[in-house]
């Protein structure tokens, strides 16, 4: 499965949460983190060119765990960034010249819950 948004053919940077959305939701405090359904799938559908930044409320004390959990599980990224607060992520962005979209906002519903613990999106 391929994900596409709007009409720019380039390398894209995606900004993905860690804790429910791949990753069971504090699943690292208790007993160790469980990849979420398609998570796997997903990674490996997006082009090498594009850029993943994953971020995450866990404590920098928890990076290397983390870390050594994606590496085993083919969870590539370029970049990971800890300790960021639990509230709202904003994304801000500027249009192209011709007035198209280069930014975009999904929410999907913590640990994929009523979505057949599937990764996926609308």
């Amino acid at each position: 499965m391929e994900y596409k948004f709007g009409s720019i053919n380039e390398p894209k940077t995606w900004f993905i949460d860690l804790d429910g959305t791949l990753v069971i939701h504090n699943g690292y405090q208790n007993g160790g983190d469980l990849l979420l359904d398609g998570v796997e799938d997903f990674f490996k559908s997006l082009p090498k060119e594009d850029f993943v930044i994953i971020t995450t409320a866990r404590k920098k004390e928890f990076k290397k765990k983390t870390i050594k959990f994606l590496k085993k599980n083919n969870i590539r990224y370029n970049q990971i960034i800890f300790g960021l607060p639990t509230g709202e992520r904003i994304l801000i962005n500027d249009k192209k010249p011709d007035g198209t979209k280069t930014a975009y906002s999904i929410n999907v519903n913590r640990n994929l819950e009523n979505e057949s613990h599937t990764f996926c999106w609308p």
